[in-house]
């Protein structure tokens, strides 16, 4: 019995750990793609922004999903319907939780998190450190 209640402890104890190993957002704009065109260089790189704060918290593959539906729209709102294509087709494939990049699903948690839906815990912590960041 008293092993039993070490390892639900222990457990327990790991598990809040984990929950709390969110490291601080960062974003790399369009990552290895380009943030803008020739003579608008930034002319999307909020659209990335925004994708990657999705990417860096991760969450289930549904919401992945939603956030490169969302990086699509905003690239073709900013009149890029083509270039917006292109990013989809890049962000599907390389920003699968599976491969330890920078820039994969989940990259402010450990490797591997994988899909995963956030915790409660894990939201707070989120929007804790999102709120936290300088502008």
């Amino acid at each position: 019995m008293k092993s039993l209640v070490t390892i639900i402890v222990l457990t327990m104890i790991s598990s809040s750990a984990i929950a709390g190993e969110l490291k601080p957002f960062t974003s790399d704009g369009c990552s290895s793609f380009p943030d803008g065109t020739i003579a608008q260089q930034n002319l999307w790189l909020e659209c990335c922004v925004e994708h990657d704060k999705a990417y860096w918290a991760g969450g289930t593959e549904e919401q992945r999903e939603i956030a490169d539906e969302k990086l699509k729209k905003c690239v073709t709102k900013v009149g890029q319907p083509e270039i917006a294509k292109l990013m989809l087709a890049g962000v599907r494939v390389g920003g699968t939780p599976h491969l330890p990049t920078s820039f994969r699903w989940g990259y402010g948690w450990p490797f591997p998190r994988g899909y995963k839906a956030l915790t409660e815990q894990e939201m707070l912590e989120v929007k804790e450190k999102l709120a936290a960041r300088p502008e």
